[in-house]
């Protein structure tokens, strides 16, 4: 596993270096030196299991997980239709205090050459969906896994999920994820390691942001230069200072052409003033001109582009995982009668039921 050296800048003043976080590093769960860091739910039952390489079954996993205690149930979530692997899973101990066993002596091993990630599964989404406690990790080395994240993060408290984000082939992306059970821990984590040289990278370290609230800032941040697309082609220059004149006085417009000088149907406006250029985009975001619906924006780096799709995407795929991960329920001491149809009518007549499958291995151990 990675190894993290997490480093302070250096005092602005005085050119020394401020002493360095404590060098003991915490075990899984929050424990450090054997003192619980934040409250762990020793009652909770139930795992979620990610990160799960797509071969991976539910006897592996009952091969794996066995060795730590009595397990209930064994679930490899898959897709309805084609039944393949999800890459996640639940798993079920008879008590709390295995399942936290298996949570601490597990996390992170590797399975058909995929670290998994273990956390809680917590049936109550409200925790989830608010995001409190939960930040956000940039510009970390490549060698940074997430492992070697979780224990830097958990000597500020106990931690739900950690993730850092990889790519098809498994490369960190360079940022990653970590939800805290509590906002103080978050807060904490924050005020000292924000700025932080981590692997003799400076990070960024702060409040993850949903996606509404990812709008109102940008839309809270000034700006002087603005895009317009779906241009008609004969839309010239001159066309965009007349039309984007009448909010302010701007210094440039200008319609980008190709080699052979034909639109390529977006320009580019800059005004002298930024709230001239916010009057900009709100008033003609939308609106036609020779029965085309112009899109104005304020006018992004290619490189804030591609960051600001990625944390989309990823983000979007992490509260995808937390809008489901509550939904799903578990039943036991079924009749060997009882098929997956017969289940599905039964609880139909309470919602929409997505999916409806029997444990395909069962487990006594």
């Amino acid at each position: 596993m990675a190894q993290i050296q997490v480093q302070r800048q250096q005092a602005a003043a005085t050119g020394a270096a401020a002493p360095p976080p404590p060098q003991s590093m915490p075990t899984q769960n929050g424990m450090a030196g054997g003192v619980a860091t934040g409250p762990i739910p020793l009652g909770s039952t139930s795992l979620y299991v990610g990160d799960l390489d797509l071969n991976v079954s539910e006897a592996q996993l009952a091969d794996l997980f066995g060795q730590v205690g009595q397990l209930v149930s064994i679930r490899v979530c898959r897709d309805q239709t084609t039944r393949r692997s999800l890459g996640y899973a639940y798993i079920n101990f008879t008590n709390g205090q295995e399942a936290a066993r298996a949570l601490e002596l597990l996390n992170f091993t590797p399975l058909n050459n995929s670290p998994i990630r273990i956390m809680y599964s917590h049936r109550d989404p409200s925790l989830r969906k608010s995001g409190a406690g939960n930040i956000y990790i940039k510009n970390l080395d490549k060698a940074i896994d997430h492992k070697a994240l979780h224990d830097t993060f958990s000597a500020f408290g106990n931690i739900l999920s950690c993730k850092v984000a990889t790519d098809a082939s498994g490369q960190s992306k360079g940022y990653g994820f970590v939800q805290f059970d509590t906002e103080e821990a978050a807060k904490n984590a924050i005020d000292k390691l924000n700025g932080m040289l981590i692997n003799d990278k400076q990070v960024y370290v702060g409040p993850f942001l949903r996606k509404q609230e990812r709008d109102s800032s940008t839309s809270n941040t000034r700006f002087n230069n603005v895009f317009v697309k779906n241009l008609s082609e004969s839309t010239a220059d001159e066309d965009l200072k007349n039309v984007f004149g009448e909010y302010g006085s701007i210094t440039s417009a200008v319609v980008m052409r190709d080699g052979d000088g034909k639109s390529r149907c977006f320009g580019f406006v800059n005004f002298e003033n930024a709230d001239d250029a916010a009057k900009a985009v709100e008033a003609l975001n939308g609106e036609k001109f020779d029965d085309k619906e112009w899109f104005v924006a304020k006018a992004q780096k290619k490189s804030e582009r591609e960051q600001e799709l990625k944390g989309r995407f990823e983000q979007s795929m992490k509260e995808a995982v937390d809008k489901y991960q509550g939904l799903n329920l578990y039943i036991k001491n079924l009749d060997d009668t009882i098929s997956d149809e017969m289940l599905k009518e039964m609880f139909s007549e309470f919602g929409t039921v997505t999916s409806c499958k029997g444990l395909l291995v069962p487990v006594s151990i």
